[in-house]
C-alpha cells in the first residue's frame, strides 16, 4: 500500500477508517467540491502527460475519454476482509459501512458511482493483486497497440 501524506504527515491509515468513509460520501455530494477535485485531477494528469488514476467517477466524469477504463469491483465482504487485513477492525461492521457508502455514492445526483459504458469490469473478489495487475497491464498494452496502430 502506498503512503498517503498531507503536508508531510502520514494519513494512510486515517483515510481508511469508517468515519472517514462516511464523511467522504457526505462531502462528495457537494458539486463545488467535486468540480474543484475534478479540475485538480485533470491538471495533475495533464502536467504529467498521463497517469493511472483511481476514483469512483474517474472513468465517467473526470476522464471520460481515457484510453483504458477499468472498473474494479468486489463484494463488500471481500473488501472488508482486505481492509481488516491492512488496518484491523471488525469485518461485519466494515462490510456494512462499505455497502452503505456504495449505496450513497451510487445514488448521489452529481457523478454517481457507476461503471462507464466502455469500462472493462474486473471482479477482484477471488483474485490476487498480482493477477489483477497483470490483467490490467495486458489490457493497457492491447489498447495502446490498437491506439498506436
Amino acid at each position: 500500500l502506498d503512503t498517503v501524506t498531507i503536508n508531510g504527515h502520514d494519513v494512510t491509515t486515517d483515510i481508511r477508517t469508517g468515519e472517514t468513509s462516511k464523511l467522504v460520501s457526505i462531502v462528495a455530494t457537494l458539486s463545488g467540491v467535486r468540480s474543484q477535485l475534478r479540475q485538480r485531477q485533470q491538471s495533475w494528469v495533464d502536467e504529467r502527460g498521463g497517469g493511472v488514476v483511481e476514483g469512483r467517477d474517474i472513468a465517467t466524469v473526470v476522464f471520460p475519454d481515457a484510453l483504458l477504463k477499468v472498473y474494479l469491483t468486489a463484494s463488500p465482504l471481500v473488501r472488508a476482509q482486505r481492509r481488516v487485513t491492512q488496518f484491523g477492525g471488525d469485518v461485519e461492521v466494515i462490510a456494512k459501512e462499505i455497502a452503505a457508502r456504495d449505496q450513497v455514492d451510487s445514488t448521489r445526483a452529481d457523478s454517481p458511482l457507476s461503471a462507464a459504458s466502455d469500462s472493462v469490469v474486473v471482479d477482484t473478489s477471488d483474485r490476487t493483486i498480482d493477477d489483477v495487475v497483470s490483467e490490467i497491464v495486458r489490457l493497457f498494452e492491447s489498447r495502446l497497440a490498437t491506439w498506436q496502430g
